[in-house]
């Protein structure tokens, strides 16, 4: 039966002419009471707890925006930030922008030459990492035309380096006593560049301009659920180098006043909810690994996290089952959220809707996408199945792709960016989110989504993740095959697999093949690489 929902009413977006995230972050927030709350909190194996203040903040970026000015850096100019989970990390982030110079967040998980990589391609000027990572990385940096400083974090000596200005970045701005104050950038003016994770070919340079942070206002009430009237503590998962921890995590709680808990260091399922628990953290967000874990492999319940009010996902399809064990064992829904390098989390459920298990939710108030057909730019209606495509002139949505005028241009033109992704709406104006065209799978004349497939396996207990791929048996004829990997301890033959998935699931998006294998080609931020997976390797398989 359809329901009727009310609109969500209509998102009055305030652009100023000027706008800083680095300010908006931190020195918007001296002189109110939010000052002398605590903006940070790390908890590192190693290093113990540390925390910092807005107040604390503020100065602390005006400083590294001052050593930049100190080290000649230009308005523009880049400083590539390759650190752990620390509070030198919304010190180089915000404090670069404070400068007017672009951030460029990296993992901590690329190789030395991948961070040479992406050095060159930015034309780095400045690079920020620690002092452990250092040695590994010196040897690759020599080549570098543009790069004329390395900033150490952490503790230990600073090994110097032939050709570069290598510094102690603690000594250094404990050094600076007069700041000249946060550059006056437009809200379009470049603010930070994110290399997308790299399915195909090399890393793109995504460049978001100032304005990207009130692009994602919206979020704070449609999927965050922030309180006006308590103090929010946000306990999140992730490392800052992802665009959705960059968001979620450090940028927008920020934004707001908020508390933000990040970790550095090993994990396992009890850490989260002992963090929680510790520093009465109201609203955790994490990845659906993370919720499975949880899950999984601990015993931890609702009276073990009395403070925690919202619980929030994104980065890939959370499945039913894991959902709802988390609502029996925790008496909350999780949230989830759709977004990409280019636009983040614009779709999300929200606590205004009930959640239908394998939608994405609904488009955030503001932004006023459309499903196309991107060949005659007509809306398609609803059940169809459309390319999503944001208005060019949505605040959220990136300037453009680095160095790549002609990537930028197959991809925004005509008043719209094509963002790739598919997905339908259903009667009641729910989303339901179909993924890349290339992801989805042609077979014998039917169009399958993966993630169909895939919520569906995962609802299995013996299934800890898996993966719908289609698997060419020969010119034309593409058949829908599973990778699965089992839950530790449980014993399950790929024939019962094939069966669970004839029960569940249509005739023509039943997959003809199971293999069981032990895990996946991914990317640096753990993201499935469907392109590569049939070349993982089966230990067992069943066809039909």
């Amino acid at each position: 039966m359809m329901q009727k929902f009310e609109k969500f009413p209509d998102w009055p977006w305030n652009i100023a002419k000027h706008f800083n995230i680095g300010a908006a972050c931190t020195d918007k927030h001296l002189n109110t009471p939010a000052a002398q709350a605590i903006a940070m909190i790390v908890e590192d194996d190693v290093q113990g707890t540390s925390q910092i203040s807005f107040a604390q903040l503020a100065k602390r970026t005006d400083q590294f925006a001052q050593l930049l000015r100190n080290l000649q850096l230009s308005l523009g100019d880049r400083v590539l930030i390759r650190l752990p989970n620390c509070l030198d990390y919304p010190t180089a982030f915000l404090g670069t922008m404070k400068r007017g110079a672009i951030a460029v967040p990296t993992s901590t998980l690329l190789t030395a030459e991948e961070v040479a990589y992406l050095a060159r391609d930015s034309n780095a000027a400045v690079l920020v990492t620690d002092k452990a990572a250092w040695p590994s990385l010196q040897d690759h940096l020599s080549e570098l035309p543009n790069l004329k400083h390395v900033l150490l974090s952490g503790s230990g000596d600073v090994v110097k380096h032939a050709s570069l200005n290598v510094c102690d970045l603690a000594t250094e701005l404990a050094a600076i006593m007069t700041c000249s104050g946060t550059e006056q950038t437009a809200a379009d003016d470049p603010a930070y560049l994110v290399y997308t994770s790299g399915t195909t070919g090399y890393p793109k340079g995504v460049l978001h301009a100032h304005r990207a942070l009130i692009g994602r206002e919206p979020a704070a009430k449609y999927w965050f659920n922030f309180s006006d009237h308590l103090q929010d503590r946000i306990m999140h998962s992730g490392k800052f180098n992802w665009t959705y921890v960059l968001g979620t995590g450090l940028m927008d709680p920020l934004y707001l006043g908020k508390t933000v808990i990040v970790h550095e260091g090993k994990n396992d399922a009890d850490l989260w909810t002992r963090l929680i628990a510790k520093h009465e953290a109201t609203i955790f967000v994490g990845v659906p690994t993370i919720y499975r874990q949880i899950i999984q492999k601990s015993a931890a319940k609702q009276a073990d996290v009395p403070s925690l009010r919202h619980c929030m996902s994104a980065g890939e399809h959370l499945s039913d089952e894991v959902l709802q064990q988390w609502r029996a064992r925790f008496g909350q829904d999780i949230y989830e959220a759709v977004g990409m390098s280019e636009f983040s989390y614009y779709l999300s459920q929200s606590i205004f809707r009930p959640i239908r298990a394998g939608s994405a939710g609904f488009p955030q108030p503001g932004h006023a996408i459309k499903l196309l057909n991107p060949d005659t730019l007509e809306e398609v209606a609803a059940g169809e199945e459309g390319m999503i495509c944001v208005p060019d002139n949505d605040p959220g949505l990136f300037l453009r792709y680095w160095n790549l005028a002609e990537e930028t241009a197959k991809y925004k033109h005509d008043g719209w960016f094509f963002t790739g992704d598919y997905a339908r709406y259903d009667a009641d104006g729910y989303i339901w989110f179909l993924g890349r065209k290339d992801d989805i799978i042609k077979s014998f004349g039917y169009r399958v989504s993966p993630y169909e497939i895939e919520r569906v396996y995962k609802s299995h207990p013996a299934v800890a993740d898996c993966a719908a791929v289609g698997e060419e048996l020969e010119k034309d004829k593409l058949l829908v095959v599973t990778y699965v990997i089992l839950q530790p301890n449980h014993e399950v033959s790929a024939d019962e697999l094939l069966a669970f998935g004839k029960q569940q699931l249509a005739a023509y998006k039943t997959p003809k093949t199971v293999y069981l294998t032990k895990e996946f080609p991914r990317t640096k931020n753990g993201k499935i690489l469907r392109k590569d997976i049939n070349n993982t390797i089966a230990y067992a398989k069943s066809s039909r």
